[in-house]
């Protein structure tokens, strides 16, 4: 994209998929003074209910890809899963970032480790299991581990820990032997994650490392603030998600997620090719959030580096929270949490709860680390969130 080909405020970007992303998004882009358009087949989508244009089809049907094409000046992609066909078919026409090639990698465990190690960042180890020689082949010092689906996994779903090879086998067996790596348990200190923006040019900017907390594999707890990691652990993070994303020649968001391992090493864990849960509070806590970037990244837009001017502590909020110890639904304590300084609530506009869905965020911004810290203690004790 040259200069001469900067989408201006005032056209359409398409987004594909309708979830809270794309609804964050499509606010970023109005604000900026473009219109949206979403594709989705659910008409009550978080994305789809707040944009000039819904085309309420599946990510793979003609019509509706066409019809996205008609309306928009560029389009991206808010979920990973979406079909890298999809977007190599818009792309005949026009702009789409990040690539079809880019998210096909992120689908694939395997790719994504191969890339990973292309890229000369480290990893942990593992095995691709695709075969039952592959299966006999896996050396004892890849175990204990973690049995991982290469595709369609994300927030803990499709993995198994094993601890034997009998265990392995049977694993293997319960996810349908569909093709699978392994990859050795590490002793982790804590995890931690990178956002970088890449436009066509090259051109790289990122969000502070932002240091995570997980809890069923879901992510729980996100701080930000200098000083989070050691200033080693902050530059080795920063250089492997910038080597990931010229890697791969990305344009758009980039979330690569990293491990932190008790010798105060870092492996890269996986990447998102969108923006990404642990961003959140750069809506409050940065002068440019993670969803502007998006904006900028596929409009050909300057992309200027983010400055992160307060603390910031965000918690996740799911479906759990709506309902009491016995079962029975209630509302959160929203009047009290937004009673607290520096609380900021941010809701996905979903209908109905569920355990382990995600129905918003809370960010937290303060002066300090400790009070932020402090405060988010307070409102995870309202919502009855664990503490941290």
């Amino acid at each position: 994209m040259s200069n001469h080909d900067v989408i201006l405020p005032g056209a359409t970007l398409g987004v594909l998929g309708g979830g809270q992303l794309g609804r964050m998004f499509a606010h970023a882009a109005q604000a900026m003074g473009y219109f949206t358009a979403v594709l989705d087949a659910d008409a009550h989508s978080p994305a789809g209910l707040v944009s000039h244009h819904h085309v309420r089809t599946g990510y793979e049907d003609a019509t509706g890809l066409a019809e996205l094409a008609r309306l928009c000046a560029a389009v991206t992609t808010e979920f990973e899963n979406v079909p890298a066909g999809a977007l190599d078919t818009l792309a005949q026409s026009l702009p789409v970032s990040p690539a079809g090639r880019c998210v096909a990698i992120a689908q694939d465990r395997a790719a994504e480790k191969a890339h990973f190690v292309a890229c000369g960042v480290p990893v942990a180890p593992h095995a691709v299991i695709e075969t039952p020689a592959q299966l006999t082949a896996v050396t004892p010092d890849l175990l204990p581990g973690i049995l991982k689906t290469a595709r369609l996994g994300y927030d803990g779903k499709g993995q198994v820990r094993v601890q034997t090879p009998a265990d392995l086998a049977a694993a293997w067996e319960q996810l349908g032997r569909v093709p699978c790596v392994l990859e050795k348990m590490l002793a982790l200190a804590h995890e931690c994650s990178v956002i970088v923006a890449r436009g066509q040019s090259g051109a790289i900017v990122h969000l502070p490392v932002q240091r995570n907390l997980h809890r069923d594999g879901i992510l729980a707890v996100t701080e930000v603030h200098e000083g989070n990691l050691p200033p080693a652990q902050t530059s080795q993070a920063l250089a492997a998600a910038e080597s990931v994303a010229n890697g791969l020649d990305y344009v758009g968001v980039l979330c690569v997620e990293f491990f932190v391992l008790q010798d105060g090493s870092l492996v890269v864990n996986e990447m998102a090719p969108r923006p990404h849960n642990s961003g959140h509070y750069s809506q409050d806590a940065c002068d440019v959030s993670q969803f502007e970037l998006q904006v900028r990244c596929m409009t050909g837009l300057p992309l200027v580096q983010p400055r992160q001017h307060s603390a910031a502590v965000m918690l996740n909020l799911l479906g759990d929270l709506w309902f009491d110890g016995q079962g029975r639904e209630l509302t959160p304590a929203w009047e009290q949490v937004l009673a607290l300084p520096g609380a900021h609530l941010h809701l996905y506009g979903k209908t109905q709860a569920r355990p382990g869905r995600k129905m918003g965020h809370l960010n937290i911004t303060a002066a300090t680390p400790e009070a932020a810290r402090a405060t988010a203690l307070q409102a995870a004790a309202i919502l009855g969130i664990e503490a941290f």
